[in-house]
């Protein structure tokens, strides 16, 4: 009997949909395992089509030329280590999330998830392990790893080795609970496990990585980093009772939670524009703490040589915000033009001028500035080909302290899903930290004022944020109860919070559902994100009193 089994782990980033892209990436993880003397390759769950495809993956066609790459991949591998990749598999009509085992130039197996969740794959059959060389492994897809039927009936069956397949989405403090649930694994069926994620953006979601492997007893082997491609070659060999032992690896460090929520957004929005064909972006650089935010954000994604600022200022716009959006340009090292709205604004109030007479002047004044930027830097996308990034935090996209197709306006949003409290926390975080992922210089880049200044829209003479909003460290914390804690208003109050301002946060946040709507897509990091975490009707006559 073999003393030892050899795993290579190939944590990638797969491009959704781009078939013989990601298969080419399986074919070089595969080759690097051959060289290292690997008796299995194993790749993450739907690695071959990429991950979520919504109801793309219902789509026949696809399917079909999903499977059929995968069955070519077999055959152009006659020799060497057997590879475990993920995608479809479709068996009597059902449409079924599977995890292919290739060797000797063959499908030789396909373990099909077993666990029903509510998504277009049906539930497949239980099955036992398969045989890889002398060693027995229990392959656990999806989530069948995270309850105990499955991996105990692999157990059962004489399975030695557990190898669970993900494809499991940043969720901020998730990480505790699917290590948990995962050493449960272990605890119970007295077995190694190996857990490998997919890792990169697709759309709003961005996949972490952080595979690992656990010995009997649950000590931990090794660990791979969050959000980065990486390889990991485990040597397992046989104890004298016939249990199989990782040799202890590299531990990579995870970084604390504000570095996470940061990783997430940088990877987020590169990935998503890389992946899209999309070089390059622009942002309205306004002075403010947001478009700084954002700006550093998109510089250390992409490189500042790719980041354009555009300063578009008018009469209610300081000195002081010109100034600091200079410093943060020139701290960058991105591009800043100058483009201000003072004749586009008169040429717009003209026109209106006859149909507003006798009219008070009011918001629809300030929201013509806001779409007035709106409109002159979708134009500059449009001219130059460089994606318009928003800049809304999700304490102004919860109540709606945004204009629609004004500041509203553009192709993706980082801080979509990013409190303005923490967002504070983050910027400061970053102005001390610097990591190699990051692509903007070190240092302080963000200016202390920046950050500490009273927020304002400067719509008008002397407004502040806090002139229609609750100060944002009481409106954030109402607005995690509310929404990530989906606690009732009657709660919040009970918690100690002033019953006028939680039951005015929380119509604000019905009221702006249909803003939501239309806002650019962003990327999540909780489970309760809008649109993609929380969905509320657009018109709903039931309100929550307090009552």
């Amino acid at each position: 009997m073999t003393e030892t089994f050899h795993i290579t782990l190939a944590q990638r980033n797969a491009t959704l949909g781009d078939l013989a892209g990601n298969l080419e990436i399986a074919r070089a993880a595969w080759a690097e395992g051959f060289a290292e003397g690997a008796d299995l390759v194993v790749l993450p769950r739907l690695f071959a089509t990429g991950w979520p495809a919504h109801d793309l993956i219902r789509h026949g066609g696809f399917q079909a030329d999903a499977v059929a790459a995968l069955e070519s991949l077999a055959r152009d591998l006659p020799e060497g280590p057997a590879l475990a990749i993920g995608g479809p598999w479709v068996e009597g009509g059902r449409l079924h999330d599977a995890l292919w085992i290739m060797q000797a130039g063959k499908v030789v197996h396909r373990q099909l998830r077993h666990a029903a969740t509510g998504d277009a794959f049906a539930a497949g059959p239980p099955q036992g392990p398969v045989a890889i060389g002398d060693v027995r492994v229990g392959f656990l897809v999806g989530a069948d790893a995270d309850t105990p039927d499955m991996a105990e009936s692999l157990e059962e069956s004489g399975a030695e080795l557990l190898v669970a397949v993900a494809a499991d989405p940043y969720r901020r403090g998730g990480g505790d609970g699917r290590m948990n649930r995962m050493v449960a694994r272990v605890i119970e069926n007295r077995l190694p496990l190996v857990w490998l994620n997919l890792v990169g953006g697709q759309d709003e979601e961005v996949f972490d990585g952080g595979s690992f492997v656990l010995n009997p007893g649950a000590a931990m082997a090794t660990m791979l980093p969050l959000f980065d491609v990486a390889t990991a070659h485990v040597v397992f060999t046989r104890e004298g009772d016939g249990t199989l032992r990782a040799a202890a690896g590299a531990l990579a460090a995870q970084g604390d939670a504000l570095e996470q929520d940061y990783r997430a957004m940088v990877t987020g929005l590169g990935d998503y524009l890389r992946k899209s064909g999309i070089e390059r972006v622009l942002l309205g650089l306004s002075g403010g703490f947001d478009s700084a935010l954002v700006a550093l954000i998109a510089a250390d994604a992409l490189g500042p040589d790719r980041v354009r600022g555009v300063l578009l200022p008018s009469e209610y716009t300081s000195a002081a915000s010109r100034e600091d959006a200079a410093a943060l340009a020139g701290a960058l090292g991105i591009a800043l033009d100058t483009l201000p709205i003072d004749g586009p604004r008169a040429a717009v109030e003209q026109a209106l001028a006859p149909l507003f007479a006798g009219l008070a002047a009011d918001v629809t004044e300030e929201n013509i500035q806001a779409r007035l930027r709106g409109l002159l830097l979708m134009a500059l996308s449009n001219k130059t080909g460089a994606m318009l990034l928003t800049t809304g935090n999700k304490s102004e996209v919860a109540v709606g302290y945004a204009t629609i197709y004004g500041d509203m306006a553009g192709g993706f949003n980082p801080l979509k899903d990013l409190y303005k409290s923490r967002a504070f926390e983050i910027a400061r975080w970053r102005n001390a930290h610097h990591r190699p992922w990051m692509k903007a210089p070190s240092g302080e880049v963000m200016a202390p004022r920046i950050i500490d200044k009273p927020p304002s829209a400067e719509l008008r003479p002397g407004q502040k944020d806090e002139d229609s909003l609750p100060p944002y460290a009481v409106l954030d914390a109402i607005l995690e109860r509310l929404i990530e804690g989906g606690q009732p208003v009657a709660d919040c109050i009970a918690a100690g919070f002033d019953a006028d301002t939680v039951q005015r946060v929380a119509r604000l946040v019905d009221a702006a559902e249909w803003k939501r709507r239309q806002g650019a897509p962003g990327v999540r990091l909780t489970d309760a994100a809008f649109g993609t975490g929380r969905l509320w009707p657009m018109v709903n006559r039931w309100r929550d009193d307090g009552r």
